[in-house]
């Protein structure tokens, strides 16, 4: 018995989320069925199968990891082969048998907008003020649900990068609650327009003031990727061929609107 760790890519936008649920597609469904098919995983308690992330309908990931126990040797060409076209494996690593998969040491969160030619001066050197304020210990209860049991989360590094006509956000933390990236996001747009200041931000993150000046709706799902995971002491043997297959799917996809056209063209350069 060996403990593996895999690190999965793909494609959210046909996914009802990662986490397998009855009369839906899930990117969890379709791994295990896959597993279960090869022999690699027969029961997900007795093999202590388990994911970091957990990503919602229609978010995409180029760092997902999970990680199992198994008696079977692991060929993911083999593997990807049965895997639908937007779902790859795209690393393998040996793990120790205590091995925390939902325990990275950080996680990495990507997310690409179009910029919207109609909203008239966008102050991004504001936005890019509003990125640094979320760097260190916070009390995030303003960008998740209200009734979070610990909302206080460390942000390590923000970068805001403007590409021509899309804006990138990279936010690295040690760990997330749910919808906070897409909240984050949704405030610091409304800081480039002038609807939040600089100073409502700092607000919103102080545990003493949990007034909420307007509320925060999350970004769309389609422009968030989970796009990496480190672990201390663990290196990941990566797959090119399997990124290149991946690539050539999300190339060959129809483009359905600018927002999907732009994470579509992250996501590829991502795994390049």
């Amino acid at each position: 018995m060996r403990r593996v760790a895999l690190k999965i890519a793909y494609i959210g936008t046909n996914f009802h989320g990662y986490q397998r649920q009855p009369e839906y597609r899930t990117v969890e469904g379709e791994l295990l069925k896959v597993f279960k098919e090869t022999g690699i995983i027969e029961d997900t308690w007795k093999s202590h199968y388990s994911v970091a992330g957990r990503t919602d309908k229609g978010v995409h990931s180029t760092g997902n990891v999970i990680s199992f126990i198994t008696d079977e040797d692991i060929y993911i060409n083999k593997l990807n082969g049965l895997l639908p076209n937007d779902i790859k494996i795209v690393a393998e690593a040996r793990v120790p048998y205590g091995f925390k998969v939902r325990f990275p040491e950080n996680r990495t969160y990507t997310y690409i907008q179009p910029i919207d030619e109609s909203i008239d001066n966008i102050n991004f050197d504001l936005m890019q003020q509003a990125m640094q304020l979320f760097i260190g210990k916070h009390n995030f209860r303003n960008f998740s649900k209200r009734n979070e049991k610990n909302p206080n989360r460390e942000i390590l590094e923000t970068k805001l990068i403007c590409n021509d006509d899309t804006l990138i956000f990279k936010i690295k933390g040690k760990s997330f609650l749910w919808n906070m990236v897409r909240k984050m996001v949704t405030a610091i747009n409304h800081v480039g327009c002038e609807k939040l200041t600089l100073s409502n931000i700092e607000e919103l993150l102080t545990p003493q003031e949990l007034r909420q000046y307007i509320r925060l709706q999350p970004a769309p799902a389609c422009g968030l990727i989970l796009s990496d995971m480190q672990y201390k002491n663990i290196k990941f043997k990566e797959s090119q061929y399997a990124k290149d297959k991946l690539i050539g799917y999300i190339k060959e996809e129809h483009k359905i609107n600018q927002q999907k056209m732009k994470t579509d063209e992250k996501l590829v350069e991502i795994l390049k």
